[in-house]
């Protein structure tokens, strides 16, 4: 198995639009925007057990973020949130990898966590389905498009294309 990650921000497809409205809706936010973070392409290539045939699969998921009125939490509880993290993060880190393939490093630095809710507005920074590793440079990217989201910015709040690069 061959796990590539593709990274944003891009504005959403309509399809992850559409379900950040309703689950805004459900849980009584407001929906201000959606950006579309990463996309995972998982390719897969091996033989059928019964028949000596080789074959290939693969699959996408998109890793996206629904930008709702959630209120900032104080500096105080943030930073407990990162504490949590800090703890987590070796553990973490060795759980991906041996899930996806090998947590991307640099210069033999590890790339950061990214936390797809972010701490200051409440994400669960323990939670394996809410961090995702990111290239540093991307992640500083993220880091400065997130308060545009949260604000309703755009081009956070309209709707992209279905798939916004090729992967030729």
């Amino acid at each position: 198995m061959k796990t590539t990650l593709f990274y944003g921000p891009w504005r959403c497809r309509r399809e992850f639009m559409n379900q950040c409205q309703m689950q805004c809706a459900s849980e009584g936010y407001v929906l201000k925007g959606c950006m579309w973070l990463a996309d995972l392409k998982f390719d897969w290539k091996g033989s059928l057990f019964l028949l000596p045939v080789d074959v290939e699969a693969g699959s996408r998921y998109g890793i996206y973020h629904c930008c709702r009125n959630y209120p900032t939490l104080p500096p105080a509880k943030k930073e407990e949130g990162r504490r949590q993290w800090d703890s987590f993060r070796k553990s973490f880190r060795k759980d991906w990898s041996e899930r996806f393939g090998e947590w991307p490093s640099e210069d033999g630095v590890s790339w950061p966590g990214h936390h797809i809710r972010d701490l200051q507005h409440g994400g669960n920074p323990v939670d394996p389905n809410n961090v995702f590793p990111a290239q540093p440079s991307v992640h500083d990217i993220y880091t400065r498009a997130y308060p545009a989201c949260y604000s309703g910015q755009s081009p956070w709040n309209t709707v992209g294309p279905d798939l916004p690069y090729t992967d030729n």
